[in-house]
């Protein structure tokens, strides 16, 4: 295919790295772009290469991959309005630092190291947002999130700015001066006690550090072709996810200080339907909100494309016309994770203990984590543990009798299991479920009240899930937050929380993508006919409309 210059300046005009340029510049990198098509399977770059050139993909598909062999490991897939390439030039770096191949018929426009090199001498300020893509892509290569969709690419990720890492740090500096006295008085009055107190304060504050910095790089801030997602982690305390569909964007801003402007930091604020999701304290935040609006827009436009082309199916089928084949479907991930085989366990006791069940017709079902039971069942459990240990030693010593002290003890028992099991149903009535359409949470109590909280998949505006002490990071257990309108439910102490934030993530894009469907197939529908009518009634109306004239001349 031959692109037009036109074309090329308007496709170059929405990319975020190239925001800045005049009209007359972007003209000018227009005509410089070479134009190149790759077959679906077709290696583009090899890792390792050479670098000479800058790519921007004009349409199709690529999967970008680092490693050979067993480490080889896919990055992620880029399509219509991505680029690679950059780093290898603008770094000044030879060697490629990733693979990219062809998964679909591509067109890319090229632009050589010279030529690109020129681009930047003209528009310094375009290294900026060259450099913003260069951090994110670094980043990516050296992060991996499980929780990822297998259709999900990461376009930006980011951390904190480095001057977060410095104030972090500034308190744990200022404690040297402990260990510093310390070794003082060591010299001064010589005592090994002053010189195992200086090494050990000295390790402390090593360690102090080290967990500061561990602490700050575990804030990731990242937007994906499917949603926009804010990681908090505390080591050992604190553990939290929000996240919001692209398409609950209503606007992105930025948010500075003096001291940020100067140090080129500040905070992205992502707008959506339920609040704010913030990216605090971000290098470069201009160009950053810059790709978070790119990746936006860009995901309004392929829904909007992807109506237009189901509504084009739509009229042929209304006319009869033969509908061109449909493009390869792209393989979609299983709404839910597989199911683990049965164990032992398992095929014995059933789903009493269970902590994530699914059930028939695919709902899921959570209780409480495991602690929660045993903080309900412990002083049960205790008291029935000493009554029959005192009932044994009673019967080892006097032999087997009914006085008063063993029955008591059997009373004891017998009242120990029932309030065991009394907590145990507790535990287990408390539940929270996720069906294709609807989520629940169930608080019953046994032989009294029932209360049930339910709303609909469609309502959800977005989740959040927290682990917020120590014991529950190291247990792996929290709650998850789902706003719906004005109101919030908590699925409360379940286990694995962003396992369940992402059930219920997956269920609901599954229930909003079926019934845009339903509502864009009967607009189509709609719409459809009332072509198809017109046209199969353009050319009878053009004849009425023609024997009325000859009619109306004949009278005259």
């Amino acid at each position: 295919m031959k692109i037009d210059l036109p074309e090329r300046q308007a496709f170059l005009k929405r990319l975020h790295i190239f925001r800045g340029l005049q009209d007359a510049q972007l003209a000018d990198v227009a005509e410089k772009l070479e134009e190149r098509c790759f077959e679906a399977g077709e290696t583009i770059v090899r890792q390792n290469d050479q670098g000479e050139t800058f790519f921007i993909i004009y349409s199709g598909r690529v999967e970008v991959s680092a490693g050979r062999g067993r480490r080889a490991r896919t990055l992620g897939y880029l399509m219509d309005g991505d680029y690679f390439g950059e780093e290898a030039l603008l770094r000044k770096r030879h060697r490629r630092s990733a693979s990219v191949t062809a998964r679909a018929e591509t067109v890319a426009l090229v632009l050589s190291r010279q030529d690109f090199n020129l681009l930047l001498k003209q528009a310094p300020l375009l290294r900026r947002n060259f450099q913003v893509a260069i951090d994110s892509h670094r980043l990516i290569r050296r992060t991996r999130f499980k929780w990822l969709q297998s259709n999900e690419s990461v376009y930006f990720l980011a951390r904190k700015h480095t001057v977060v890492l410095l104030q972090a740090l500034f308190a744990p500096t200022l404690a040297l001066i402990l260990p510093v006295f310390f070794i003082i008085f060591f010299f001064v009055f010589p005592s090994p006690i002053f010189l195992d107190l200086g090494s050990l304060a000295l390790a402390c504050i090593a360690l102090w550090m080290i967990w500061k910095w561990l602490d700050w790089g575990n804030d990731y801030y990242i937007v994906t072709n499917l949603r926009v997602i804010r990681l908090e982690k505390t080591i050992g305390i604190y553990d939290s996810r929000q996240e919001a569909p692209l398409s609950t964007i209503l606007s992105v801003g930025v948010e500075t200080d003096q001291v940020g402007r100067i140090l080129d930091y500040g905070t992205v604020i992502v707008r959506t339907f339920v609040g704010r999701i913030l990216f605090t304290q971000v290098h470069r935040p201009q160009e950053a909100a810059q790709m978070i609006e790119e990746y936006w827009s860009r995901s309004r436009a392929v829904a909007r494309q992807a109506d237009v082309e189901a509504m084009k199916r739509a009229i042929r089928d209304k006319l009869g016309l033969a509908a061109p084949p449909p493009p390869p479907k792209q393989e979609e991930p299983p709404l839910l994770p597989p199911v683990s085989r049965r164990g032992l366990g398992r095929a014995l006791f059933g789903n009493l203990f269970s902590m994530r069940m699914i059930e028939s017709g695919g709902t899921i079902t959570y209780r409480k984590h495991y602690f929660v039971l045993f903080k309900q069942t412990w002083m049960p459990g205790l008291l029935g543990v000493v009554c029959l240990a005192l009932l044994g030693y009673d019967w080892i010593r006097n032999g087997l009798n009914l006085g008063i002290f063993p029955l008591l003890l059997l009373l004891g028992l017998l009242g120990a299991v029932f309030w065991w099991l009394y907590q145990y149903v507790d535990w287990r009535n408390d539940k929270f479920q996720v069906t294709q359409d609807q989520i629940f949470d169930i608080d019953r109590t046994p032989f009294g009240r029932e209360e049930r909280k339910s709303a609909s998949l469609d309502n959800i505006l977005s989740t959040e899930y927290k682990r917020d002490s120590f014991l529950k990071v190291l247990l792996n257990y929290g709650d998850v937050y789902i706003s719906v309108g004005g109101t919030q439910l908590i699925f409360q102490d379940v286990q694995d929380p962003p396992a369940v934030q992402q059930d219920i993530d997956q269920r609901r894009v599954a229930r909003l993508e079926t019934k845009r469907q339903a509502e864009a197939a009967a607009e189509r529908e709609r719409m459809s006919s009332w072509l198809a009518t017109y046209h199969q009634s353009a050319e009878e109306f053009r004849r009425e409309q023609s024997q009325q004239k000859a009619d109306e001349s004949e009278v005259k």
